[in-house]
């Protein structure tokens, strides 16, 4: 058996493997009290006045408190983050390094400008994780780019890739938990899939294009493992895949 997790765990790919491991060191060692979370968290007047710049990478690595939620979150990572990597950004690891670069610095820009809105600012202070947006970034992603898989959520009804992120959001609304970090993800998952896939095929420019500097950390793009025989088949937490076609 712990062979077969050391197996499983080589053959993530680079930024896969690099981000799981992240958040379970960080979350594990919260949770021990190795690690405090009050040094990890967004806090803009720190980054700012105290030049704690580490607090702008650390909070998207803690996930709360070891639960099932936790669970559920780095299935969300091993899983849709691996495809991501292996699939939608085969041989283009620092593309993939950039998207969720991107996608952590739009969170993280609209974390910091809500703070500064009127009568919403209170609810955007109470955020001060961003993990559980960037990781359902990646899931919004997946989702636009296998638009027609199908698939099934607790067996009680079937729906195409493209509703995922929806059904996860409804499922977040009837379990009771905030939907803020789940729309958060999404909004940021739909800037960069409109910047990268939809505004480029409209105007034949790329705005979102890897700087050179990136791409020069990732000279060999070999990095990338093989992908597996059902790479393009993935189920959300608590759901069954029925492929079809």
């Amino acid at each position: 058996m712990a062979q077969a997790v050391e197996e499983w765990y080589k053959q993530m790919p680079i930024i896969t493997r690099s981000y799981l491991t992240a958040a379970v060191v960080t979350t594990v060692g919260c949770s021990l009290d190795i690690i405090s979370p009050h040094k990890l968290y967004l806090n803009p007047q720190l980054v700012v006045g105290h030049y704690e710049i580490w607090r702008l990478i650390t909070n998207f690595f803690f996930f709360r408190k070891m639960d099932l939620d936790f669970l559920f979150h780095m299935f969300f990572l091993a899983r849709y983050c691996k495809l991501l990597e292996e699939n939608s950004f085969r041989g283009r690891t620092a593309d993939f390094f950039y998207m969720l670069l991107f996608g952590a610095s739009v969170l993280t820009g609209i974390v910091l400008v809500g703070g500064m809105i009127p009568y919403v600012s209170a609810s955007f202070a109470n955020i001060l994780f961003l993990s559980n947006s960037l990781t359902f970034m990646m899931v919004y992603v997946w989702s636009k780019h296998n638009p027609y898989i199908h698939m099934s959520f607790l067996g009680l009804f079937t729906f195409t890739a493209a509703y995922l992120p929806w059904v996860l959001l409804g499922f977040s609304i009837l379990v009771g938990t905030s939907t803020w970090v789940d729309l958060l993800g999404m909004i940021a998952g739909h800037a960069y899939f409109y910047l990268e896939d939809v505004y480029p095929r409209m105007t034949g420019r790329r705005p979102l294009k890897t700087p050179a500097f990136i791409k020069s950390l990732f000279a060999d793009d070999n990095v990338v493992a093989a992908q597996p025989a059902n790479a393009r088949f993935a189920a959300p937490p608590l759901a069954n895949l029925n492929p079809r076609g």
